[in-house]
């Protein structure tokens, strides 16, 4: 138990950065939402992230993984490890940047962005900067130096929100002055016809200055470059390479396609829009789950030679599946406020939030189901299982969206998911069995959507007040939680 005390505490203080730090982020989608009045300029935003994501992938090649690998499982020299990891990451960054730079205008024509090649720059600075810090983010992980992690972290969200507060509330007021010095700054810098662009200058300047202050912790020597291990990190990552490509085409490639299958073309940057804003609301529950991640991959190897070791998973799993449960509740039992955080223009896309509130839950248990194949070195299952998503992920959407529009993309999103969960369990099972306690896990689960539909039901057929209807769903959430510390009491230990 004192294992799991450490885990929590260090998820506790990643989540500083994780969720607090994102939820502070989180917080541009209402100034977002409602500056652009037109769902279709938030559409932009919804689909160059999501290449940003995608190419994220591409730039670091599983890296960050294999760094834990080598440094903790296979106990090679950490700092050959850092500085053979940090001289690849930096050769291959300035290939791929430099690329997608010179080649911005072709790539703004493809992408429908003719007049704004300029947005494609911005993307490949802001994946370069952000990559020349992936490593050394990950070193601190590997240190257990959380709170720097955290203090870093919440920098890099501070400093783009405040960006994006100056050039959206702060400079648009100083331009309307009459007269002064404010007014001639904001004639000097503010462009207005710069727009959505005002998201993508934000987020690069707190990128640059991000990777500014890691500068210490990017100390590397060429002497300690390994070609010999290179050769195997490489061997080790492709496989998490192809996973992580596979494993965006889930996660991001919706929100592409809906823009290409959309049945009404005519609005698709509009519909992709209201659906990038809504995701938003249901990625609250990927806060959590990222949070778990920083804190439990470096933990999983940590516990992977200990006699109890597969019993210490199996109640992660518990608890981790428990406490997600708690979180689809209580978003969906005070929906009706979390909606205000987008503009009412978004409004009419909220019915994709409990299906994707779900999609995400199941995303987290793959997360921690597909640890057997890192911690056994068998990484060519997690190819396998991200291609396999990869597979349904086009399928689905390419027969749902244009059928159901966005809504199409949200189940999707779920049934991919769900698929790669339940192969992941079955495989896992087979070849590094723990003893999951799955009855219990999928009655929880089961009880927290029944309680969601209830909810549902009483809200249609008494059509209560705003107020009643929020009571009532207190009451709901407040049962969920009482049965779960009637049959969850914690051990003596954690007493």
């Amino acid at each position: 138990m004192g294992t799991l005390r450490k885990l929590a505490g260090q998820s506790a203080i990643y989540g500083l950065s994780s969720i607090v730090g994102r939820f502070l982020n989180y917080l541009l989608v209402p100034l977002h939402t409602n500056i652009f009045k037109q769902p279709g300029e938030y559409g932009v935003v919804t689909e160059l992230y999501a290449y940003i994501s995608f190419l994220m992938i591409i730039y670091t090649y599983g890296m960050e993984t294999s760094f834990f690998h080598f440094s903790e499982k296979e106990k090679a020299d950490k700092n050959k490890v850092f500085s053979t990891g940090m001289i690849t990451l930096f050769v291959t960054t300035f290939l791929f940047s430099g690329l997608i730079i010179f080649s911005s205008e072709t790539i703004a024509g493809w992408l429908d962005y003719k007049k704004h090649p300029e947005y494609i720059t911005w993307m490949a600075l802001i994946i370069g900067f952000d990559t020349f810090t992936a490593l050394p983010f990950a070193r601190l992980r590997q240190q257990s130096k959380a709170r720097r992690f955290a203090i870093l972290k919440l920098v890099n969200i501070m400093v783009n929100i405040g960006f994006n507060m100056f050039f959206y509330i702060i400079l648009p007021v100083w331009n309307k002055a009459d007269g002064g010095t404010l007014h001639s700054i904001a004639k000097a810098i503010y462009n207005p016809s710069i727009g959505v662009g005002y998201v993508f200058i934000s987020n690069l300047l707190a990128s640059a200055i991000t990777l500014l202050l890691m500068i210490p912790e990017m100390r590397f020597s060429r002497s300690d470059f390994d070609k010999q291990l290179l050769g195997k990190i490489i061997l080790y990552s492709f496989p998490l390479l192809i996973a992580g490509l596979a494993g965006m085409i889930n996660e991001t490639l919706d929100r592409i396609m809906v823009k290409f299958l959309s049945p009404e073309p005519g609005s698709a940057m509009k519909q992709l829009g209201i659906y990038g804003a809504c995701y938003k609301l249901s990625i609250l529950m990927t806060l959590f789950i990222q949070a778990f991640r920083y804190a439990a991959e470096p933990f999983f190897f940590s516990q992977f030679k200990k006699e109890d070791a597969r019993k210490v998973y199996a109640m992660v799993m518990k608890y981790f599946v428990i406490t997600c449960a708690i979180i689809f509740l209580a978003i969906m039992m005070y929906l009706d406020i979390i909606k205000y955080f987008i503009g009412k223009t978004y409004w009419s896309g909220l019915k994709v939030v409990p299906v994707l509130l779900i999609a995400n839950m199941c995303l987290g248990i793959f997360f921690n189901l597909s640890m057997w194949y890192k911690l056994t070195g068998q990484t060519r299952y997690g190819a396998y299982f991200a291609v396999f998503g990869a597979f349904i992920t086009i399928a689905a959407n390419m027969i749902l969206i244009p059928k159901m529009g966005y809504m199409g993309a949200a189940w999707a999103t779920l049934i991919c998911y769900a698929s790669m969960m339940i192969a992941s369990y079955v495989t896992g099972q087979k070849n590094y069995p723990v003893p999951y306690e799955t009855k219990r896990i999928l009655i929880y689960v089961l009880f927290a959507i029944g309680l969601f539909f209830v909810s549902k039901g009483i809200a249609s057929m008494l059509e209560p007040t705003a107020v009643l209807q929020l009571i009532i769903n207190t009451i709901l959430l407040g049962t969920y939680m009482f049965v779960l510390s009637r049959y969850e009491r914690p051990p003596v230990e954690l007493k």
